[in-house]
């Protein structure tokens, strides 16, 4: 898929079809966690990759939208470590991979934690480890072709505020 079709094209997926998200898919969703950039290439982030049905509801009530863990194939716990720019890097990390998953035809959402204190029972991080987000993977209940639409059309298809109450040129 074109890159730039991906990115205008991605929506949030949150109803999820039975089907597990393959081994191979799994690892390149991963990958291109693994390798978005980092500031000053510290890496301070990490991953765990939760298939099993019991973490995954365990970890459903960390987060505010309990129902997109129960129902997703895969999730991955984002974690940072240490000050600055970790948070910035666990997003660039997070959108990376949602975008391989896309490519793949795997929908995805990150969810937002909402009781850190279970999230941390749940997962375990290391000393000095926070969860900064988990997204959530799985084929889409309703499939969807993005190509089915130019770029042109998904982005006028977008419920986003219009290109000039966003954007200043200076």
């Amino acid at each position: 898929m074109d890159a730039f079709l991906a990115v205008v094209s991605r929506r949030e997926v949150r109803d999820y079809a039975p089907a597990p998200v393959p081994d191979d898919a799994a690892r390149r969703i991963l990958e291109a966690g693994r390798l978005a950039g980092s500031s000053r290439n510290r890496q301070a982030r990490r991953f765990i990759a939760i298939r099993d049905r019991a973490l995954l509801d365990g970890l459903a009530d960390a987060v505010y939208t309990p129902s997109n863990l129960r129902g997703a194939a895969l999730a991955v716990a984002v974690l940072t470590a240490g000050k600055g720019p970790a948070g910035f890097d666990a997003g660039r990390a997070a959108q990376n991979m949602m975008l391989a998953a896309w490519n793949e035809g795997i929908g995805s959402c990150p969810n937002g934690i909402a009781d850190p204190e279970r999230c941390a029972a749940v997962l375990v991080p290391r000393d000095g480890e926070q969860v900064a987000t988990v997204v959530t993977f799985g084929y889409p209940a309703r499939p969807w072709d993005p190509e089915r639409r130019s770029p042109e059309e998904a982005i006028a298809r977008a419920d986003r505020l219009p290109f000039d109450a966003v954007v200043e040129w200076r």
